[in-house]
C-alpha cells in the first residue's frame, strides 16, 4: 500500500496517478507503466553508446572526447532500430504470454534483427558507422541492461498494490463477462476488479463471492475500497433501481465511471458487439473520415508500398519461379479474385498463386486447416504471408490500403451482412493488406471467426491513425517472423 501512495505523490497529471492507469495517445490506450518501460528502454539504449565508446576507447582520452560530441545522431539512430526490433517481437504487446524463456528468446531475436537493420543503415548511410568495436559493446551493454529491466518489469506489474483499482457495477450476465473474458493474470495487469455491486432486480451470475450487497451509498463503499474506476455493467439502465444520482457523486468525486462496452474496447482493443448499443456508436468519439485523414492515409500507403516493394521484389521472383517450377510454365503465377473495398466498390484482388487451379470448381468456399487444394509451395507462401505480396500493385492502384479490414468476397460478404450486424460498416474504409483483426486474431474461416474479426475491425476504423498503422505493421512483422496466422 506504501508503494501505491507513493506513486500517486510521484505523479503529476490525474490520467497518471496509478503505475497501471491508462493514457490515450494517438487515440490508442497505453498503459503509463508500458510507455515509461518504452523512455526507459530507449534510454538505454542511448546510453549503451556512449558507455561503449567509453569501453571502447579506454585510455585514449582524446579520440573519446573528440567522439563524443559527434555521437548524438548516431546513437539516436541505433535506439531507433532497436526499439523497433523489439516491437517487431512482439515484447512491447499488452498481454506477454510467453514466459521468461520466450521473453529471452525474443530479446536475442531482436537484438539480431537489430544488428542485421543496423548494417543495412550503415551501408545506405555511412556518416551513422559506429564502429565494430563501439556497435559490439552497445548491444552487450543493451542486452544485459534490458534483460534486467524487463525481469524487473514483469515483477512489479503483477503487483496487485500497483493496478487500476475497478468496481464493477451489476453481478449479472454482462458482469460475468469480464471474469470470463478476462480471466487470464496477462489479461489484468492493468486492474484488480475488487468486487461486484449486486442490483436490485438484476439476477446474478457472477461468483456468489465476489458480490457485494452495500448498506451505504456508492461512494462511501467506493472510497472505502480505494476504487479508481467504477465500470456500468448492467443489463438494462432504465429500470427504477438503477443508481444514477450514486454514479453521479461517484463522477463528481473523482472516480472514473466508465460503460462495459468502452471498459472492453480499452482493455481488448475491440468493440463487443453483444453489448453494443447504436447510441454508443453514436456519441462516442472517433469514426473519423475526414478528407485530411484520407489523404494523410493515402500517402502514407503509397511509401510504405513502395518502400516494401524494392526490398522484396527479389522473393517475389523466386515465388513465381517455384510457382513454375511445381505446376509446369504456363501455369498461372497470379492469382486474381474479386472482392469488396471501400464503399461496397468491386475490385480483382491480386495474389500469389497456392491452391491448385481447379481449387473453386465447387464454388466458393473458405480455405481450411490442412486444405487438401493447397500446393506445397503454396503451403510454404501462405504461412510466411508471402502470397499476399501482389496486392502492394492494389495498394498502388488505390483498391487497398496497406492496413484496413481484409477483403472479403461478394458472397461472403452478402451472407455475412444477413446474419452478422454491422458487418456492413467494415466497408466504410478501403480494406487492407493486413489489419488490426489479423494480428489480434487467428485465422479465421467460419461466421463465428468473421464475427470476432469485425469486433476489432470495428475498433482499428473508430480509432485510426497513423500511429495504429504503424503498430499493425510491426506486430504484423512478429507473426511472420513467427510463422503464425497464415493458413
Amino acid at each position: 500500500m506504501m508503494l501505491r501512495h507513493l506513486w500517486r505523490l510521484f505523479c503529476v497529471a490525474k490520467n497518471t496517478t496509478d503505475l497501471h492507469n491508462v493514457v490515450r495517445i494517438f487515440k490508442q490506450y497505453i498503459p503509463v507503466s508500458f510507455l515509461l518501460m518504452g523512455v526507459v528502454e530507449f534510454l538505454v539504449f542511448i546510453f549503451a553508446i556512449y558507455a561503449g565508446m567509453t569501453l571502447r576507447f579506454l585510455g585514449d582520452a582524446d579520440i573519446q572526447y573528440t567522439s563524443v560530441g559527434q555521437v548524438y545522431p548516431k546513437a539516436l539512430a541505433f535506439s531507433l532500430v532497436l526499439f523497433v526490433s523489439l516491437g517487431a517481437m512482439g515484447l512491447y504487446q499488452r498481454r506477454f504470454r510467453h514466459g521468461p524463456a520466450g521473453m529471452m528468446l525474443r530479446l536475442m531475436t531482436a537484438f539480431l534483427l537489430g544488428l542485421m537493420a543496423m548494417s543495412i543503415v550503415y551501408y545506405l548511410i555511412p556518416e551513422l558507422f559506429l564502429g565494430r568495436g563501439v556497435t559490439a559493446y552497445a548491444l552487450i551493454i543493451a542486452f544485459c541492461l534490458i534483460v534486467g529491466l524487463r525481469f524487473v518489469f514483469i515483477k512489479t506489474i503483477d503487483q496487485d498494490s500497483l493496478k487500476r483499482r475497478v468496481l464493477v457495477l451489476g453481478a449479472g450476465m454482462q458482469a460475468l463477462q469480464i471474469s470470463q473474458q478476462l480471466r487470464r493474470r496477462t489479461d489484468r495487469r492493468g486492474f484488480l476488479v475488487v468486487g461486484y455491486v449486486h442490483v436490485k432486480g438484476e439476477h446474478d451470475a457472477v461468483d456468489e463471492n465476489l458480490i457485494l450487497r452495500p448498506d451505504v451509498p456508492l461512494l462511501t463503499m467506493a472510497t472505502k475500497l480505494q476504487v479508481d474506476e467504477i465500470v456500468v455493467a448492467v443489463g438494462d439502465r432504465r429500470r427504477k433501481s438503477f443508481p444514477v444520482h450514486e454514479l453521479l457523486d461517484c463522477k463528481l468525486s473523482g472516480i472514473d465511471v466508465i460503460d462495459l462496452t468502452t471498459f472492453f474496447e480499452r482493455e481488448v482493443g475491440k468493440i463487443k458487439l453483444d453489448i453494443l448499443n447504436p447510441s454508443w456508436l453514436i456519441f462516442t468519439d472517433g469514426f473519423n473520415q475526414s478528407e485530411f485523414l484520407s489523404i494523410q492515409k493515402r500517402l502514407f500507403d503509397i511509401l510504405i508500398s513502395v518502400i516494401l516493394l524494392l526490398l522484396v521484389w527479389p522473393a517475389m521472383l523466386l515465388v513465381a519461379i517455384a510457382i513454375m517450377c511445381e505446376d509446369g510454365l504456363r501455369s498461372p503465377v497470379l492469382y486474381r479474385q474479386v472482392r469488396v473495398g471501400q464503399h461496397w466498390k468491386l475490385f480483382n484482388v491480386y495474389k500469389f498463386r497456392s491452391m491448385r487451379v481447379d481449387a473453386e470448381k465447387a464454388g466458393a468456399q473458405w480455405a481450411q486447416k490442412n486444405d487438401t487444394r493447397i500446393t506445397r509451395v503454396g503451403d510454404f507462401i501462405r504461412k510466411v504471408r508471402l502470397d499476399e505480396l501482389p496486392q502492394i500493385f492494389n495498394v498502388l492502384k488505390g483498391d487497398m490500403s496497406f492496413v484496413g479490414p481484409r477483403p472479403e468476397r461478394p458472397e461472403f460478404v452478402t451472407k455475412l451482412s444477413e446474419k452478422i450486424p454491422y458487418f456492413a460498416e467494415r466497408h466504410r474504409v478501403k480494406p487492407g493488406i493486413t489489419g488490426w483483426a489479423q494480428v489480434c486474431y487467428p485465422y479465421g474461416a467460419s461466421e463465428k471467426d468473421s464475427l470476432e474479426k469485425l469486433q476489432y475491425d470495428l475498433f482499428y476504423i473508430k480509432n485510426y491513425t497513423l500511429f495504429l498503422d504503424l503498430v499493425v505493421i510491426l506486430q504484423t512483422a512478429h507473426e511472420v517472423i513467427w510463422g503464425r496466422g497464415g493458413r
